[in-house]
């Protein structure tokens, strides 16, 4: 479950965001749902300030662990994955486990990325990347993004003891982490968007562990608007995410 908000350029919101995550935490130990919670950097204030960042994500996750609740770590623009990885590696090493991250394929740094999580405890979400990202930085095209795709899932599979998420729509991509879990053997989790390929999703739950990414909140216009900014193909999702 992810609450609507993100980039933020003030400590009040970011802080309010945070202390709305820890109700949400409640809520789900409440209620015993097998859920957990996605939290966005900007959106616990990465734009005041990584110490800011650093201070919300920290209480949020504390308290998720009091109450046995899960706390995946989205992942932003490029300019932030390095400040993000950070805040991941020190959570996660504390607490041993109980915090996830996502990274990006299309991003040329993500092999090196996935080296130095290997070793950590949590879980790492594998996902092509929704950002427009510059040439410089990120693989261009979606053949390339693809290759780019299954070549991290195949470093994953064969290097990590476990915790992949996969995060994809993508029917081929799915088939291939199949195929690979045959192969090596290592567990793994799917993940997608709440309205996007639901019959398939409950398909797939059948054999695996099936997580839905559900936004909620009452910014979903902004949330909407920027989705589409960054990237035009992003407008359909943005819609089965709001609409679903």
């Amino acid at each position: 479950m992810n609450l609507l908000g993100e980039h933020y350029d003030e400590r009040a919101p970011a802080e309010a965001d945070a202390k709305s995550y820890r109700a949400l935490v409640d809520a789900i130990q409440e209620a015993s749902v097998d859920a957990c919670i996605s939290v966005k950097p900007s959106q616990l204030g990465l734009g005041v300030s990584e110490a800011v960042f650093r201070e919300n994500l920290s209480l949020v996750v504390e308290h998720a662990r009091e109450e046995s609740v899960f706390v995946w770590i989205d992942m932003e623009d490029h300019t932030t994955t390095d400040a993000t990885l950070d805040a991941f590696e020190e959570q996660v090493t504390e607490y041993d486990g109980g915090v996830g991250i996502c990274v990006q394929a299309n991003l040329k740094r993500t092999p090196d990325d996935l080296e130095r999580l290997a070793d950590l405890p949590g879980k790492v979400r594998l996902v092509k990347g929704a950002y427009d990202e510059p040439a410089d930085v990120a693989h261009q095209g979606r053949e390339r993004v693809n290759e780019a795709y299954r070549e991290c899932l195949q470093y994953a599979f064969q290097e990590f003891e476990g915790g992949i998420a996969v995060g994809s729509h993508d029917p081929e991509m799915i088939e291939y982490a199949e195929d690979l879990h045959e192969q090596f053997g290592t567990d793994f989790e799917i993940q997608m968007l709440m309205g996007v390929r639901e019959d398939e999703q409950f398909d797939l739950a059948e054999e695996y562990d099936v997580y839905q990414y559900v936004p909620y909140g009452e910014k979903w216009f902004s949330y909407f608007s920027r989705r589409v900014m960054e990237r035009k193909e992003n407008l359909l999702f943005a819609l089965r995410a709001i609409l679903g």
